[in-house]
């Protein structure tokens, strides 16, 4: 059975329908974009050089795609880059740069640094087998075994104790990338290194497979998201970008993305959470 409406109501129905047919295109396309962030100014966004996350020598990686996609649906411009980690740290406390990918949280950085987490997951140790030991309780024991570490990184919760305590004892040969790591582990200038899944290929490139043996540390994963300065973003705009990593994690752009570099079951595990 059909619905008859009054009269009046298909009068007000009709009249309703030309207005919007006749709203400029601004107007009738306000409500969608009143949430999207604001563009007055050119932005400014550095990746750095790790792994399957962001190649300096391809300029391609999943940070990259996920800003190339935070870009497109934001309307906005934004400058890329690329530098060392522990410049990226300084210029997001200055307000001298915008964004950052792929960064995880502590207690200090969340003075100064708002996140909009994207990937999900779990650090490893990275241990040469002619170290003699096989356990991270015996690389600690042994004064002779040095830990490489990037400047500025920090990890989950075990794996940062055990650095702490490596660095108070002089144990810790920092560098500014990542290739820098790899190089000194084949050098045997270093005998462990913390890596994550994104940093397999290069172990493998390096013909460190052969050479070395992963352990776990038991702890479970830790979020890495967009890393927004709060000096030069307010948090109603910090929330407007927020929204756009949430809603390409909701629509399935970024298991897409992951899809891109691993296996579909590792792909769901980065993005379930």
């Amino acid at each position: 059975m059909r619905l008859a409406l009054p009269r009046p109501a298909i009068r007000y129905t009709a009249a309703v329908l030309v207005w919007l047919c006749l709203l400029p295109l601004d107007a009738a396309s306000a409500g969608a974009t009143a949430d999207l962030p604001s563009c007055s100014r050119r932005f400014t966004l550095a990746f750095h050089d790790h792994g399957l996350l962001y190649s300096k020598a391809t300029q391609q990686g999943i940070d990259r795609d996920v800003a190339d996609e935070l870009i497109k649906r934001s309307g906005c411009a934004i400058e890329t880059t690329v530098m060392p980690r522990s410049r990226i740290w300084v210029w997001i406390e200055s307000g001298e740069l915008d964004f950052s990918m792929s960064g995880i949280s502590n207690e200090s950085r969340e003075k100064f640094a708002g996140f909009a987490w994207y990937l999900f997951n779990k650090y490893q140790f990275l241990l040469r087998k002619d170290a003699q030991v096989s356990t991270l309780e015996g690389f600690e024991r042994s004064p002779e075994l040095y830990l490489g570490q990037i400047r500025s990184f920090r990890y989950s919760e075990r794996a940062n104790q055990l650095v702490d305590r490596l660095a108070a004892n002089g144990r810790i040969n920092e560098v500014a990338d990542h290739a820098q790591l790899l190089e000194m582990m084949t050098r045997n200038r270093i005998q462990g290194m913390i890596i994550e899944p994104f940093n397999f290929s290069q172990v493998e490139r390096a013909a460190l497979s052969k050479l070395t043996r992963t352990l776990d540390f038991g702890d479970p994963p830790v979020l890495h998201g967009l890393i927004m300065s709060k000096k030069s973003l307010p948090e109603a705009e910090q929330a407007k970008w927020r929204a756009i990593i949430d809603g390409m994690r909701r629509d399935g752009t970024l298991l897409k993305i992951m899809r891109k570099y691993f296996s579909p079951e590792d792909a769901k595990a980065f993005v379930t959470f």
